[in-house]
């Protein structure tokens, strides 16, 4: 996170700031203003990984996008997750002119080193606490990743492993090919 403003902000608020700062993206956390930087190589390599892998098992049951702004809560919340699936049935209802409201059926974050562990752990119960079946949280630096339910199941998938698609029963994603 690169900065973040002290007052607390609505959602209309923020609708309304000026986009001033080219690449540069905002979110909004629990009415709070935070810059976020855009991602670097191996962010960005991940996260196309991930939207090819993760497209390729869902076909059309649903939207696979990178950069994906969503409203995990109504009046003080937009966040942007680094990929995103979003079932048809829910996307089809989303306003021509609106975003998401609740999180994304499957929401991934990649980390980086602007990220904290509260900040993570915060994304993940927002997310689970509000429409995600799963949250993934990949770790480009030791090659593994962490999915989480909203049942309180954590499990970390490693490298030689794959990790079953809620989204796609029958679907597995290969650790090994999410790094390449």
């Amino acid at each position: 996170m690169a900065s973040s403003s002290t007052r607390l902000l609505t959602f209309a608020e923020f609708e309304q700031l000026p986009d001033t700062q080219q690449g540069f993206r905002y979110e909004l956390r629990h009415g709070e203003l935070f810059k976020v930087p855009p991602p670097k190589h191996r962010h960005f390599r991940v996260q196309q990984n991930l939207r090819e892998l993760l497209a390729r098992a869902v076909g059309a049951a649903g939207l696979v996008a990178t950069e994906f702004g969503f409203k995990p809560q109504p009046e003080h919340q937009y966040w942007i997750a680094d990929v995103a699936y979003v079932s048809r049935a829910r996307w089809d209802r989303i306003p021509e002119n609106g975003y998401l409201e609740g999180a994304p059926d499957l929401v991934v974050e990649v980390l980086s080193g602007s990220n904290t562990a509260a900040e993570m752990l915060d994304r993940r119960n927002v997310c689970l606490e509000n429409g995600a079946l799963e949250f993934w949280l990949v770790d480009p630096e030791h090659r593994q990743v962490e999915v989480s339910t909203p049942d309180g199941r954590s499990i970390t998938y490693k490298s030689g492993q794959a990790i079953p698609l809620l989204a796609a029963p029958g679907s597995h994603i290969p650790v090994d090919a999410i790094f390449q």
